[in-house]
């Protein structure tokens, strides 16, 4: 893996996938946990760009984060700015863009304009004008971006005033969503804001109306943000696949779970990205294959929270049809993986972690994670009662799409009469692999480092 920044940074923020989170507030699930700047604090350490803020007024006449119509307990928003100033740059210079859910009054708008403000001063982003263009993440280092829909006039018959809060978590997922994603669905006529609050926003989220027929058309004088809930992508992606890519070549498109993901699970990032889409929106304090994968994308580029998007998703002229072309596209190149031996749980787990009475029974499973044609895991053997395995396997994988491949590694320890233990994975872009014989660390289910667990292992390209 490269270390450092090594792709072309100056192009506009349309050409790059970001590292996003979704509600960045919550410490768990969608419905009853608590809200806390620390979920954002951890995110930002490990180099997320994107964070959303749901903003709600309080008792106090002030505004709180938290997850409306649900029983999540509230943090204050000044704490929350505070965390993302204190910790925005520790991992990447490159830009931070803060996603409001507003569900605000004008004079709170206000006040949240006067917060922000007094929180980052200097580093906030204010165009000058409208943009017909994005600027590139390399004049924005260390610059604080406000992104949401142009505020309208709250709304004083939300579902939680109603009582109707507890029913919202059953109802169908359309409607979840819109609970979830108020910054889509509030009425488009009202346009009463703070007009200091106006000025702060610097890339406009907008969703037209009409369905999906109207969503993808580009004002080629203005760029701005579109988000889509999990499955409107899923839809779109059937209907009009190459209108998705071609309007994420100059605009952005944020992609956010569905609404009965109330456990914050995840979904496939890949679908998002296939179509080009930056912002594939996640929950961080969740842990899981999907999170793996997207944690696996982040690594490249030396960490920093921007890839550069493959150039078959920039062609202007030949606009790429992830449901027509994919099928037909030839093996770009194929990734030869061998796994020689791992070692180091002896030193990280204690010894009847795995098994009380013997040592663990250790194997392998090797695959890739990207577009269709390209997905596979396979596994090596079972190495019984042995702390420092050797299996000495053999593994290809041809690839059409490698520049959106990931090579997923899991150690898994056999157990015939429970489930089997986990052991430590990683997930790495196919991308950034550097070829010969590497030590390959793991992380564990929240993709924390172990201290001493590593596979031995080869990389070839033929």
């Amino acid at each position: 893996m490269y270390l450092q920044v090594h792709h072309d940074m100056k192009a506009p923020l349309a050409h790059y996938f970001l590292y996003t989170g979704h509600n960045s507030y919550l410490t768990g699930n969608q419905f009853s946990s608590d809200c806390s700047a620390e979920p954002i604090i951890t995110a930002l350490k490990r180099g997320v760009r994107v964070i959303e803020l749901d903003l709600w007024p309080n008792s106090a006449n002030g505004v709180n984060v938290r997850h409306g119509g649900t029983l999540t307990t509230p943090v204050d928003l000044s704490t929350c700015l505070c965390a993302i100033k204190d910790n925005a740059f520790v991992a990447s210079e490159y830009p931070v863009i803060i996603t409001f859910e507003d569900h605000l009054t004008p004079d709170l708008q206000a006040l949240v304009a006067d917060m922000v403000v007094s929180t980052f001063g200097s580093t906030l982003f204010h165009p000058e004008s409208e943009l017909n263009e994005f600027p590139s993440p390399a004049s924005l280092k260390r610059r604080i971006i406000i992104s949401t829909k142009l505020p309208k006039e709250y709304l004083e018959s939300h579902l939680e005033q109603k009582g109707e809060s507890l029913k919202a978590e059953t109802e169908t997922d359309d409607e979840q969503d819109e609970l979830d994603e108020g910054e889509d669905h509030q009425d488009e006529d009202v346009q009463s804001a703070a007009p200091e609050y106006r000025s702060l926003i610097a890339i406009d989220a907008a969703k037209p109306k009409g369905g999906i027929e109207n969503w993808f058309s580009e004002n080629p004088n203005k760029v701005g943000r579109l988000s889509l809930g999990e499955e409107e992508l899923k839809d779109a992606a059937r209907t009009c696949p190459s209108d998705i890519v071609r309007f994420t070549q100059r605009n952005l498109v944020r992609v956010y779970p569905k609404g009965l993901r109330v456990n914050s699970s995840n979904y496939n990032p890949l679908v998002g990205w296939a179509h080009g889409a930056q912002m594939v929106a996640f929950n961080m304090q969740r842990h899981g294959k999907h999170l793996w994968i997207m944690h696996g994308m982040f690594k490249a580029n030396g960490g920093c929270g921007y890839v550069k998007k493959p150039d078959f998703l920039l062609n202007s002229v030949e606009v790429f049809n992830p449901r027509e072309d994919i099928p037909l596209l030839p093996i770009k190149t194929t990734l030869k993986v061998k796994v020689y031996l791992g070692h180091g749980w002896h030193l990280d787990f204690s010894p009847n972690h795995f098994d009380l009475c013997s040592p663990p029974d250790f194997y392998t499973r090797v695959g890739i994670a990207g577009v269709r044609r390209d997905k596979v895991m396979m596994e090596t053997e079972v190495i019984g009662d042995e702390w420092f395995p050797v299996w000495n396997a053999e593994f290809e994988f041809p690839l059409t799409v490698p520049e959106l491949a990931l090579l997923r590694i899991e150690v898994m320890e056999s157990n015939t009469s429970i489930k089997n233990h986990f052991g430590g994975q990683t997930c790495l872009p196919v991308s950034e692999l550097r070829t010969g014989i590497r030590a390959v660390p793991l992380f564990n289910h929240k993709g924390d480092k172990y201290k001493s667990v590593r596979l031995l292992m080869n990389f070839k390209f033929v």
